[in-house]
C-alpha cells in the first residue's frame, strides 16, 4: 500500500475522471485509490454496497454509479480531486457534465471483456476534447484475461496512440504480477522514443541515426505528450489485488497536467517538470446564440467581500461578455452536480477555474434556459466545504479545487461563475459532447392528489439533470420526460417513490424524432398604415439549414438598437419556443434562423406585437424551406461469424439498419452501419442465435438519420393559400403533382407519432397553419 505524502499540497490541484464501460471495474479501481493513499482504511465492495463514491441506496442496491461522485487524495504533495463518473450508457449526460471540469482522465478497460461499445465512445470524446487521458486496463487476474490481444484491439478500435508503462506476468490467473518499465532499460527506452517519434520529428531524426534519447527527454516528451493528447501511457493492472495500481498513481503525479486556468488549450497545460507558462484568453463578443436540444449554458456573476466582479446592469445577455484573463480576481467555475440532503437542502459541486471563493459571498446565477432565455437567481454561500481540505481550514476555494456549497436554493446543474467562454457563446449554447437523449416517456402520479408533489420531485430532479427536459402537458395529461434509456426511467421511477414518496406511473417510452430544414426560406410582415393591422410590428425572418449538432441558432442582420431590447428579446425566445415544435408537429435542430427585418411604431407597439407575430412569419419561413424528420440511430459495430453473415445482413436489413462497411477478419467479417434505434432491441435479441452465441457488437449513444414517411416539400413549389382569416396572414404549403391543394390531407406519417403540442405555444391560427389544423403531421 502506498501511503500518503506527507507534504502539503504544494503544487496544486488536479482534478481527474475515472472513465469506463459498465462494469469495467472503475468504481474499485476508485476504491483501491483511495485505499492506497491512506484515504480510507477499509477496501469497500460494489458487490456489498460498501464503496465511498457509490453512497446513493439505489446505487448500492444495484451495484452501479448513477450520480458522479468526488473523492480527493494526495500524492507526491499534489491535491487530486478524483471523480467517479456512471458507466452506463443511460447516464452519460452524468459523464458530460464532468467533463467539462476535468484536467485529465483516466479511461479503464476490462482486460478480458477487452474494448467494449462505451469504451469507444468515450476514447472519441476525450480525443476531441484533446483531454490527456491515461489508459488502465483492469483485471488481470481474471480469468480469460489477455495481454496481447486486448493491446491490439485498442490500437485497433480505440487509438494506436498508447505506449504501455508495465508488463505483465502470469495473466489471467490469481497470479497475475506486473513489473513496472523503467527508463533505465534500453527496450523501455525505445519503445518509448518510437512512440514519441510519431510527433516530434527530430527525435524521429535520432531514432533513424540509432541515437537513443537519454531518460530526461525521453521523460519530459511523454509528459508533454500526454498534456496535449498525443499520447496515452498504458497500466495493467487489478483493482482487487492492487496490481499495477501504484504505478499508476505515479502516472497521475508525474504525467497528467496541473492546470487551474480555465477554458486552456493543450498546449497551454502545466505538465510535471515543466516550466510554467503564463497564457491570458481573451476571446471577442458576438450577438449570435443558440441552444442544442434542452442543454442549458449557465453563469455566474459573483460580489465579494475580498473581491467585486462585474456584472452587467442593463440586463444584456452576460454569455457574451469577453473571457477574463488567466490571472483574473474574478471567480469563474462550474457547477457540475447537485446533491439534496435529507431536509431538501441543496449542495452544488463547483469547479473553480480562476479567483477565489469565500463562505457568505453573495453569488448571482445566470443560465440560458431551453429557449435561450436568460434566468437569474441570487443567493448567499452559507456553508463552502473544499473537498479534501483538513478540517478546521479556512473557508476559501482557490483556482484548481473543487468545493460543496450550500445556501443557493436556486442552483442547478451547468450554472456558472463568471463569463461563459467563448467557444460555448459563439451560439449562444453548450455543443454537446454526447447525443442528445432519445425517448420520451410521460409520467403521472398514481393516486391524482399526489399531482403537486410529482411535480414538485420532477422538478427537483431537472435540478441534478436537466437533460431529462421536464414539459408538462395540456391539461393535467402528465409530465413529459426525456431519458436515454429504460434503465434510466427504472432509476428515476425509484427515486420518486424512495427519496420523495411519490408513487408515479409511466408510459411506454417513445422515440423522440426531430426535424431538419431541408432548404432556405424567407418570410416577412411589416407595419403597413394603409390597412387594418392585427399587430403593430415589423418582422422579417430567413429559415436554413445549421451544421449537425449545432441545434437552434439565432442571428440579426439588424442593428442592435433598431428596436427596444424588449421587442428584440421577444422575437428570439418566441423563435425558440415556436421550433419546439415543427411541421410535423417535432422539435427543429440544426437550422439558423436570421432577423432580417425589424421595426416598431410608437408608442403603440408591444411585447406582445412581436411574440404573437413572430410565429406566423417564421413558419412561412419553415415551410418555405421544408423540414424532413430524422430519428435516432446507433451507429453499430459487429463482429460476424463468417457462415454467419448473410443472415445477420438480413436480420439488419429487415429492421431497417444501413450496412456502410463490412470487412474480412480472420474467420469474422466486421459489419459497420447504423440501425433506427427503436429496432435495436429486436437486432440484439436476435442477434446471439443467429450467430450461435459467436458474435460480438458494439453500439455508442445515437446519431440521426432520415425518419422513413413523408418529407415537406422545399423551394419550387406553388404555394397554397390558407383560408385563414387575414388577420393570420398566408400560408405557404405544398403543392401535389395534381395540382395546387390536389390530394392534400392529413394524416401521421409512418413510424412517426403524433406528438402533443407544447405547452404555451400560440394557437394554430398564430402558427401560420389554416383553422383546425390539427398539432400532428401532413402529407400529401
Amino acid at each position: 500500500m502506498r501511503t500518503p505524502s506527507p507534504a502539503p499540497t504544494t503544487r496544486g490541484f488536479l482534478n481527474i475522471g475515472i472513465l469506463a464501460h459498465v462494469d469495467a471495474g472503475k468504481t474499485s479501481l476508485t476504491e483501491r485509490l483511495l485505499f492506497d493513499t491512506g484515504v480510507i482504511d477499509r477496501l469497500g465492495s460494489v458487490d456489498a454496497g460498501t464503496t465511498r463514491t457509490d453512497s446513493g441506496e439505489i446505487e448500492r442496491r444495484r451495484g452501479i454509479t448513477i450520480r458522479s461522485a468526488v473523492a480527493s487524495f494526495t500524492v507526491d504533495g499534489l491535491h487530486v480531486n478524483l471523480i467517479d463518473t456512471p458507466g452506463h450508457s443511460d447516464f452519460i449526460a452524468e459523464v458530460e457534465r464532468a467533463l467539462g471540469v476535468l484536467d485529465g482522465a483516466v479511461l479503464v478497460l476490462s482486460a478480458v471483456e477487452g474494448v467494449q461499445a462505451q469504451t469507444r465512445v468515450l476514447m472519441r470524446t476525450l480525443r476531441r476534447l484533446g483531454l490527456p487521458t491515461l489508459v488502465f486496463v483492469n483485471k488481470i487476474d481474471r480469468a480469460g484475461a489477455r495481454e496481447a490481444e486486448t493491446l491490439s484491439a485498442i490500437r485497433t478500435r480505440l487509438t494506436p496512440r498508447v505506449v504501455p508503462m508495465n508488463a505483465v506476468h502470469a495473466i489471467g490467473t490469481r497470479n497475475a504480477r506486473t513489473l513496472p518499465g523503467s527508463f533505465a532499460d534500453p527496450a523501455f527506452r525505445e519503445r518509448v522514443a518510437e512512440a514519441l517519434a510519431e510527433n516530434d520529428e527530430a527525435l524521429l531524426a535520432d531514432l533513424v541515426e540509432d541515437r537513443v534519447p537519454d531518460a530526461g527527454r525521453l521523460s519530459s516528451g511523454l509528459a508533454h505528450h500526454t498534456a496535449r493528447g498525443l499520447l496515452h501511457p498504458l497500466y495493467f493492472g487489478s483493482a482487487h489485488s492492487g496490481q499495477g495500481v501504484t504505478a499508476l498513481l505515479d502516472g497521475i503525479a508525474r504525467w497528467l497536467p496541473v492546470g487551474a486556468v480555465p477554458e486552456r488549450g493543450a498546449e497551454d497545460r502545466v505538465f510535471a517538470g515543466s516550466v510554467t507558462s503564463t497564457t491570458s484568453v481573451t476571446s471577442t463578443t458576438s450577438v449570435t446564440s443558440t441552444t442544442s436540444g434542452v442543454s442549458t449554458t449557465s453563469a455566474v456573476s459573483v460580489t465579494s467581500a475580498a473581491s467585486v466582479a462585474p456584472a452587467t446592469s442593463d440586463g444584456s445577455d452576460a454569455s457574451v461578455a469577453p473571457a477574463l484573463p488567466a490571472d483574473s480576481d474574478v471567480p469563474v467555475g462550474t457547477v457540475f452536480a447537485i446533491e439534496r440532503g435529507a431536509n431538501g437542502e441543496k449542495t452544488a459541486y463547483l469547479r473553480l477555474f480562476s479567483g477565489s471563493l469565500h463562505r457568505r459571498d453573495r453569488v448571482t446565477l445566470h443560465r440560458h434556459g431551453p429557449d435561450g432565455s436568460a434566468v437569474e437567481h441570487a443567493g448567499r454561500i452559507t456553508a463552502l466545504e473544499v473537498v479534501g481540505a483538513p478540517p478546521g481550514t479556512d473557508h476559501r476555494l482557490t483556482p484548481g479545487g473543487i468545493a460543496r456549497l450550500r445556501g443557493l436554493p436556486g442552483v442547478r446543474v451547468g450554472d456558472r461563475l463568471g463569463p461563459v467562454p467563448e467557444r460555448e457563446t459563439s451560439g449562444g449554447g453548450t455543443v454537446p459532447r454526447f447525443a442528445p437523449p432519445s425517448l420520451e416517456t410521460v409520467v403521472r402520479p398514481r393516486r391524482p392528489e399526489d399531482a403537486p408533489r410529482l411535480y414538485a420531485a420532477l422538478a427537483a430532479l431537472a435540478d441534478q439533470d436537466p437533460l431529462i427536459g421536464t414539459r408538462p402537458l395540456p391539461d393535467g395529461a402528465g409530465t413529459s420526460l426525456l431519458l436515454y434509456g429504460e434503465v434510466q426511467k427504472e432509476i428515476i421511477a425509484a427515486t420518486l417513490g424512495e427519496e420523495f414518496g411519490v408513487e408515479a406511473v409511466f408510459e411506454e417510452s417513445r422515440t423522440v424524432f426531430r426535424e431538419r430544414p431541408t432548404g432556405t426560406g424567407a418570410a416577412y410582415e411589416g407595419i403597413d398604415r394603409h390597412r387594418t393591422l392585427a399587430f403593430w410590428a415589423t418582422i422579417g425572418l430567413r429559415v436554413e439549414p445549421g451544421a449537425p449538432g449545432s441545434g437552434v441558432t439565432f442571428r440579426r442582420e439588424t442593428e442592435l438598437g433598431a428596436i427596444p431590447l424588449g421587442f428584440d428579446r421577444a422575437i428570439e425566445e418566441t423563435t425558440r419556443r415556436t421550433l419546439e415544435q415543427g411541421l410535423y408537429g417535432w422539435p427543429v435542430t440544426d437550422c439558423v434562423v436570421t432577423l432580417t427585418h425589424s421595426g416598431y411604431a410608437s408608442p403603440v407597439s408591444t411585447g406582445t406585437d412581436f411574440r404573437s407575430l413572430t410565429p406566423l412569419v417564421l413558419m412561412r419561413a419553415l415551410d418555405e424551406a421544408g423540414t424532413r424528420v430524422y430519428e435516432p440511430c446507433h451507429a453499430y459495430e459487429a463482429e460476424v461469424p463468417a457462415d454467419a453473415l448473410s443472415a445477420v445482413t438480413g436480420l439488419l436489413a429487415e429492421q431497417g439498419a444501413r450496412i456502410r462497411d463490412t470487412a474480412p477478419g480472420r474467420g469474422t467479417w466486421l459489419v459497420k452501419g447504423t440501425v433506427p434505434v427503436r429496432r435495436v432491441a429486436a437486432v440484439e435479441r436476435r442477434l446471439p442465435a443467429l450467430t450461435r452465441a459467436r458474435g460480438s457488437g458494439g453500439r455508442p449513444p445515437p446519431t440521426t438519420c432520415p425518419a422513413p414517411g413523408p418529407r415537406r416539400s422545399g423551394p419550387g413549389r406553388t404555394a397554397i393559400r390558407s383560408t385563414a382569416p387575414p388577420t393570420c396572414g398566408t400560408w405557404a404549403g405544398a403543392e401535389h403533382p395534381g395540382g395546387p391543394g390536389a390530394g392534400l390531407r392529413r394524416r401521421s406519417p409512418p413510424d412517426v407519432r403524433r406528438r402533443r403540442p407544447a405547452p404555451g405555444l400560440p394557437p394554430a391560427c398564430l402558427l401560420g397553419l389554416p383553422p383546425g389544423f390539427p398539432s400532428g403531421s401532413w402529407a400529401q
